[in-house]
């Protein structure tokens, strides 16, 4: 096992590197000066005052010296000093990522537990109003944009009833002065986390149900499931020990995959309730022209894809020992 995962690791260098070129070439090529943003508004330098920041930001030369320049640093740990925030890129995603990682994790577990048992009923009852309303309510889901459900949500729950925060990670005024004690500051935390978690959640529930509801269905259909009815055990037993245990298979494999993509979603979803992670850092340093912040950003992204699908592929080799990994 350890040699098959050393082998794919070895695989995605290729395709790292090429992947990294082109979110190199589409990021320098994106409209507008960044020594400009650099400045700042009304700053007046003179030309030879802007070559030489231009320089110091990596921006002279042509597109492949900037990029050898650019990956030569990377290799080192180096990705570069963000011109919105005035510090290593390094050191900003640091600050951020973990923001992201709480969302995602939570919104996660959630979809988890809710989809599982109603996936299950769904198979055993299929076909009965139970199964055709969460059939409906999934398609429901997986239809409707996030950020049209948050806005939603955030209209009726906090501009209506005002039970929770629209938007940010902590109240401003409580964060100022400081809070009386840790749970305090969880309890901030938590309740401005409700309705973005409710958002991922719902998202990845309308999808984990139904592979939960189709996997189950094909495993039930399976004879070794009828002769286990036939030899007298419990329909519990039958269901969980038995038919669950084998749907597990495909639904481990899909998780591996869908952690990334759990990332790309939550960051569209930063930018809408001002969530302090790497998805909001991203849109701000779009919008400041920071090419470091957005190059590093992207990459990461793109690289844990990668590490997601090859998390799949051992896990699936893991849950089920037919499959041997050459």
């Amino acid at each position: 096992m350890l040699k098959y995962i050393l082998k794919r690791l070895l695989n995605l260098i290729p395709v790292i590197f090429i992947i990294s070129i082109l979110i190199f070439a589409t990021v320098r090529s994106m409209p507008g000066d960044p020594v400009n943003a650099y400045l700042g508004m009304g700053s007046k330098v003179t030309p030879e005052q802007k070559e030489v920041i231009r320089e110091q930001l990596g921006l002279n030369g042509s597109m492949p010296e900037q990029y050898i320049r650019w990956a030569g640093r990377l290799v080192q740990g180096d990705l570069g000093e963000s011109i919105k925030y005035k510090k290593p890129v390094t050191a900003l995603i640091g600050d951020y990522i973990w923001n992201t990682f709480l969302l995602n994790l939570i919104s996660l577990i959630v979809a988890v537990i809710v989809s599982i048992p109603i996936g299950i009923k769904q198979a055993t009852k299929k076909y009965s109003k139970f199964d055709n309303f969460w059939t409906v309510f999934s398609l429901f889901g997986i239809s409707v944009p996030t950020f049209f459900f948050g806005l939603v949500l955030v209209f009726f729950l906090s501009l209506q009833l005002g039970l929770l925060p629209m938007n940010g990670m902590r109240d401003p005024i409580q964060a100022a002065f400081g809070y009386p004690n840790i749970f305090a500051n969880i309890a901030d935390v938590a309740s401005h986390m409700i309705i973005p978690v409710i958002v991922l959640a719902f998202g990845s529930f309308s999808s984990l149900s139904r592979y939960v509801r189709n996997a189950m269905i094909d495993v039930i259909n399976q004879d070794y499931i009828r002769t286990a009815r036939a030899k007298g055990l419990k329909e519990k037993v039958v269901i969980y020990r038995h038919a669950f245990k084998n749907a597990l298979i495909p639904l481990v494999t899909l998780l591996g995959a869908y952690i990334p993509s759990l990332f790309s979603g939550a960051m569209i979803l930063e930018t809408v309730f001002l969530w302090p992670g790497l998805g909001w850092i991203l849109i701000e340093a779009i919008n400041s022209r920071d090419l470091s912040v957005t190059t590093a950003v992207l990459l990461f992204s793109a690289v844990l894809m990668l590490l997601g699908n090859l998390l799949s592929d051992v896990l699936y080799s893991v849950v089920d020992p037919r499959i041997k990994s050459e």
